[in-house]
């Protein structure tokens, strides 16, 4: 078989790189040690000390292993000669690893790093000893830590010493969120972390100048005692003398700041007159307390500007007004660089005072990119022209403008009789605004400021000339957006967006010569109308590299969530029944046409667990269902599941899996019966990086789609609740991938192990065969 055949090449692969580790030691030189093996042993609290979270403190760690035990990336660079004059060995030598040398030094330097992170963690007792195990015949050393933990030392009582008794009150008022309690471990990293917190919630309430410096903690143990009596102490501010070379009393409380002006600067350039921001101004305007600096011209609104703008003049400094603000205003396109200085200025209402300078500086207003590409189908010559327009700031307020008009050409050879067309054409044409706010009359700034949301306004009209027919797709639609600062958690709610579909020539009796009695394949040609509302939430751990607020460690646990749904026809079927509309073939039309009904919903769970930088495993669930009801008998086409492809069960291509038992090998119209209303699918991969940009995977598919009703022309495809574990088709195989930072480049081979089709070989994993199980996918990006 076929298959097989391919599985001894991995074998041979695989044994190749094992022959190759034989010889990793090519270039270690003589009096030295290959780095063979780290081990980690954990003796005493095994339950909260894990040997695998220990790993990223040593300092020196064996070569990378492929699925481990294969050190390809060693094993590619053995592959290089020791002339590093040629450009060959030093191009090998850069896509493999150097081997690992053993260090004694930095050996004793993982073994104090392994001592002082179980300290902190309140394992003050704990020892670590080493080991080595040395191979000088095969020149290789293998390293082991062996912890003894010891137990851990435990909170028993927490005091407070804090002199400043306002700045207590309002840290105390908070006490229900510290995370240190009586009971925990003693460990200094929670202990940092709370001061971090405390610090952000006094500044928040006013304490500009607070830093966690000024908190600290004393911990009191007696001997042999694991009890830790710890106190919180917060030192008053650093005494300034004054002039007189006195210190004043109120250079020994932590003061809280005013904010008396607010100065937004429209045209800063970091390059010019640093810190002289005023000297940007050539006219300044006075707005509901805010004072706005502009540059040459008024390119944006007052008002906009204020609706983004969380500092208040004349109220108490808060630091989460500054990145509400900063997140407010990176919702204007226009702008490409956002800064918010503070300086001190005076005194107000007897208290300290800042100045705060929101600086701006305005990105390109518009632009314009072309695209060309030219068809050659069998023969038949084609292009296709692309023109995209945007302006960023088209009402002064950094409304996003974006315009698209494509069309395409293709001409047709052959006999042209009885079409009606020789050629395949289409224009289409998109017209989208972006409001950079919540778009809606009767709503007060307040609420705006709250929801923190974009608006999105397009028309889209689709023009399509095919020899068997001519097709009008138009579309509308009106959106809200908004999503918080990290981009983790993002929310569309889709208030509104129609579809319609209409045909004004075909051939003769051409939707009754393609589809006599399959209402799926009717239904996508003939004209149909939706109207649709829809809600989509979206959240994920994932920090982003570009964020100013997140860390820049490698994340272990990674996290996503999906959920969309949405609703059609509900407003028009009430009108009708209102209106006492009568029903034509069983349904209520509009225009003549009738309209879509139904309620649709789905969810997708993504989790990736990295061990180390080289080795992750991810998974993924999805789950999906659609029900048609009162006006529709079945839900429409473009809006029903599909299985198989690139991001699917990849044993199957595209729209050629299911619905459940479905046996499409009789049909010549195959993906327009193999769609579903229910939808299940879940993943497992296995993915490792090789060498240079190249990454491996290896991964298990499982999943299906069903119908809810038993329609005519999908026998085998209803969901049965007692059958449809049945019907879960499988699948396995292996990919490489290329990443590129920027994109990623993957391919796939995925191979069928259990088929629910009827007729077919249902475990091909046991009875393989090349031209019917395995299947590649070319695509962009992970699946999931």
């Amino acid at each position: 078989m076929a298959n097989i055949r391919l599985i001894k090449y991995i074998i041979v692969i695989i044994v190749v790189s094992l022959l190759a580790g034989c010889r990793s030691t090519r270039h270690v030189p003589d009096g030295m040690y290959l780095l063979d093996e780290t081990t980690i042993t954990v003796d005493g609290d095994r339950e909260n000390v894990k040997s695998a979270e220990l790993i990223n403190y040593l300092r020196q760690t064996p070569n990378h292993k492929i699925l481990g035990f294969a050190k390809l990336q060693l094993a590619t660079y053995n592959m290089s000669g020791n002339d590093t004059t040629k450009w060959y060995n030093r191009w090998v030598r850069k896509l493999g690893q150097a081997p690992v040398i053993y260090n004694n030094e930095l050996t004793a330097q993982s073994a104090r790093q392994l001592k002082q992170a179980l300290v902190n963690r309140g394992y003050n007792d704990a020892t670590v000893e080493v080991d080595t195990i040395v191979r000088p015949d095969k020149k290789k050393m293998s390293v082991e830590y062996r912890i003894t933990t010891g137990n851990p030392h435990v909170i028993s009582t927490i005091d407070y010493e804090i002199e400043d008794s306002i700045l207590k009150s309002a840290m105390m008022a908070d006490s229900a969120l510290f995370t240190i309690g009586v009971g925990d471990f003693f460990d200094r990293n929670a202990l940092d972390t709370e001061r971090t917190m405390i610090t952000e919630r006094l500044r928040q309430k006013g304490y500009y100048a607070f830093t966690k410096d000024y908190i600290s903690f004393i911990a009191d143990t007696t001997d042999g005692s694991k009890n830790v009596e710890l106190t919180m102490i917060v030192r008053p501010p650093v005494a300034r003398p004054e002039i007189s070379g006195e210190v004043s009393d109120a250079d020994q409380l932590h003061e809280r700041y005013m904010v008396r002006h607010v100065y937004i600067v429209t045209d800063y350039d970091a390059t010019r007159a640093a810190g002289n921001f005023k000297a940007f101004a050539t006219d300044s305007v006075n707005y509901h307390g805010l004072t706005i600096l502009y540059g040459p011209d008024h390119y944006l609104r007052p008002s906009i500007l204020e609706e983004k703008c969380f500092i208040e003049p004349g109220k108490l400094f808060n630091s989460s007004a500054i990145d509400r603000t900063y997140e407010a205003m990176g919702q204007l396109s226009i702008l490409k660089y956002i800064n918010i200085n503070l300086v001190q200025s005076g005194k107000m209402d007897g208290m300290p005072a800042l100045d705060a300078y929101i600086l701006l500086s305005r990105a390109k207003k518009q632009g314009v990119t072309f695209e060309l590409e030219g068809t050659n189908s069998e023969g038949d010559l084609g292009f296709g022209v692309g023109l995209t327009y945007l302006h960023r700031n088209l009402w002064k307020g950094s409304e996003l403008l974006t315009t698209k008009f494509r069309t395409s050409y293709e001409s047709i050879s052959g006999n042209l009789d009885g079409l009606i067309n020789n050629r395949y054409t289409e224009y289409a044409g998109e017209v989208g605004i972006t409001f950079p706010k919540f778009e809606a009359p009767f709503l007060s700034k307040q609420f705006k400021q709250k929801i923190k949301a974009t608006s999105e306004v397009a028309l889209s009209l689709n023009y399509q000339e095919r020899p068997e027919y001519t097709r009008v797709i138009a579309g509308a639609g009106w959106k809200y957006k908004w999503s918080n600062r990290s981009n983790t958690v993002r929310r569309t709610f889709d208030l509104i967006d129609v579809n319609f579909v209409y045909l004004p020539h075909s051939t003769l009796n051409f939707i009754d010569e393609i589809a006599p009695q399959n209402p799926l394949l009717r239904y996508s040609y003939e004209d149909h109308f939706i109207m649709r509302m829809g809600y989509t939430y979206y959240r994920t751990n994932r920090r982003m590299a570009s964020s100013s607020i997140a860390p820049v460690h490698r994340q272990e646990r990674i996290y996503s969530f999906r959920w969309a749904a949405e609703i059609a026809g509900n407003l028009l079927y009430a009108i009708s029944s209102i209106d006492g509309a009568k029903r034509h073939d069983g349904a209520y039309k509009i225009f003549g046409i009738q309209f879509a009904q139904y309620f649709k919903t789905e969810a997708d769970y993504n989790w990736t667990r990295n061990f180390g930088p080289r080795n992750s495993i991810a998974l993924h669930m999805g789950l999906g269902l659609g029900v048609p009801y009162g006006n529709s008998s079945m839900i429409p086409f473009e809006k029903r599941f599909y299985a198989g492809g690139a991001n699917g069960v990849r044993g199957w291509n595209v729209r050629t899996l299911g619905p459940g038992s479905y046996d499409a090998r009789n049909s010549v119209v195959d993906f327009i019966n193999q769609c579903g209303d229910i939808r299940l699918d879940m993943s497992f991969e296995y993915r490792a990086k090789l060498f240079w940009v190249f990454e491996s995977a290896l991964f298990v598919d499982a999943g299906n789609i069903w119908t809810i009703r038993n329609y005519v022309n999908q026998p085998g495809g209803v969901f049965k609740p007692g059958n449809f574990y049945k019907e879960i088709a499988l699948a396995y195989g292996a990919g490489l991938r290329m990443d590129f930072t920027y994109f990623l480049l993957r391919l796939d081979l995925g191979l069928k192990a259990h088929n629910p089709a009827r007729n077919q070989e249902p475990w091909p994993i046991i009875h393989p065969k090349w031209s019917r199980d395995a299947t590649f996918h070319f695509a962009v990006g992970y699946p999931f």
